[in-house]
Order: C-alpha cells, then sequence, then structure tokens
C-alpha cells in the first residue's frame, strides 16, 4: 500500500509540481486547497483541475477567511497590487503581497488532514529564490515547523516522524517549469496572477505574472498562460 502524502494546491505553477513529486515518489497524494479570501479565486477552479489531472486520491477544500484580518494586498480587492517592477524591486524587502502567517495557517491544516488520515508527509510548493521576498518561504521556517509538528500531535509525541517536503525552494523559476514539463504536467491547467480578471485571464504585470513568465522563456517552454 503507498505512502500517503498531503499536497497544500493552490493551483498555482508551483504547487501543482510540488503535489506531482510526491505522486512521482510514489505517494497517495490528497490534495488540500484553502480559501483563505484570497482576491485571485480563479487559482480555485484551477486547483480542482490540477487535481484531477494529477489523479490525487482525494481533495479537500477548506475556507479560512484570513481576509477578514486585513494586513495584505492578496485579500484586499482595494488594495493596490504591485506592478511593472522589474527584479530588484522584487527583491527589495517584503511585499504587499504577504499575507500575515499564511504558511503556518495553510501548514496547520494541512498536518490536521495529515495526521488524521494517516499521512505523515506534507507537500508544499514553496520557493525562496526567485524574489518572493516572504518569510514563510524560507528554509528557516520549514525546518521550525517540522520541528513543531513533533510536539504539537499526538502522533509526534508517541515517536511518530512528520516530514516536511519543499521540493522546489531551492529552485529558479526556470527549473521548477522544466521539472513540471518533465514531470508531464498540464501547465495550462495552473494559474498565477493575483490580480486576474473575470474570465481568469492573467495581467501580466503582477509581480507573480512577470517571474512565471520569465520562467517559461528562460526555461524554452512556451508559455501557455491566457493574458487579457
Amino acid at each position: 500500500m503507498a505512502r500517503r502524502a498531503v499536497a497544500l494546491l493552490s493551483g498555482g505553477l508551483d504547487s501543482a509540481v510540488a503535489a506531482a513529486e510526491a505522486r512521482a515518489a510514489g505517494f497517495e497524494v490528497h490534495a488540500l486547497t484553502v480559501l483563505y479570501g484570497q482576491r485571485h479565486a480563479a487559482e480555485v477552479e484551477a486547483a480542482r483541475a490540477v487535481a484531477r489531472h494529477l489523479r490525487c486520491a482525494s481533495h479537500r477544500e477548506v475556507a479560512v477567511d484570513l481576509g477578514s484580518f486585513g494586513g495584505s494586498a492578496l485579500t484586499d480587492p482595494a488594495a493596490p497590487i504591485p506592478r511593472d517592477r522589474d527584479e530588484a524591486a522584487m527583491a527589495g524587502g517584503i511585499p504587499a503581497t504577504y499575507v500575515p502567517a499564511r504558511n503556518t495557517v495553510l501548514l496547520s491544516l494541512a498536518l490536521s488532514l495529515a495526521e488524521a488520515i494517516g499521512a505523515r508527509d506534507l507537500f508544499l510548493g514553496v520557493n525562496a529564490v526567485d524574489y518572493s521576498g516572504y518569510p514563510d518561504c524560507r528554509p528557516a521556517f520549514l525546518e521550525a515547523f517540522e520541528r513543531l509538528a513533533r510536539v504539537a500531535t499526538k502522533a509526534g509525541v508517541e515517536g511518530e516522524e512528520f516530514r516536511l517536503h519543499a521540493p522546489l525552494v531551492r529552485l529558479s523559476k526556470a527549473d521548477i517549469v522544466r521539472r513540471g514539463a518533465a514531470l508531464g504536467i498540464d501547465l495550462s491547467l495552473t494559474r498565477s496572477c493575483y490580480d486576474p480578471d473575470a474570465a481568469g485571464r492573467a495581467c501580466g504585470r503582477c509581480d507573480s505574472c512577470r517571474i512565471r513568465a520569465r520562467g517559461f522563456r528562460e526555461a524554452g517552454v512556451p508559455d501557455p498562460t491566457v493574458y487579457r
């Protein structure tokens, strides 16, 4: 019987590749998508399509409205999304699109699901290379959360070990695109834009769009993104 793993699946490029890595490693993949009040809700539809495409064993959706707390341009429709920034600007500090403690919340939900279904492996698509600037995408955060899992769960205190897998954390976006293509993922199913229009078309100007487009260009892989 295959080992079970929980994969956080946002519908973006990185999370899709991370979930595919779990499948390629032989895990029975149980996907978890969190509706946290993100304004780029087109990603949620993409997550459903990616879960079907990867033949995940299950796909759960959980709503936790972080938008009610505020503090992020990703959850406040009235807040401006940074646009047309060059690489130096994107690398210069934590951007307005940071959602306070988002990955801590999402991983806590994934950990709860993992313990409930007997999984001991968690996969997520965080990346610390391509100018994200987010503190909860760094290896130090991931290592700390893995230690937390050992003392915060019944399974952990009884001697079972939870493993946190971030297979993309040190890859460039071009490397991630190449890996996704090698794993046979239909990358056209993924969505990465922070501010898509009502039809789900990407803006092409936000940090996420610019990093994604550069990744496809440098990887030499045709960009399937639909831009408005």
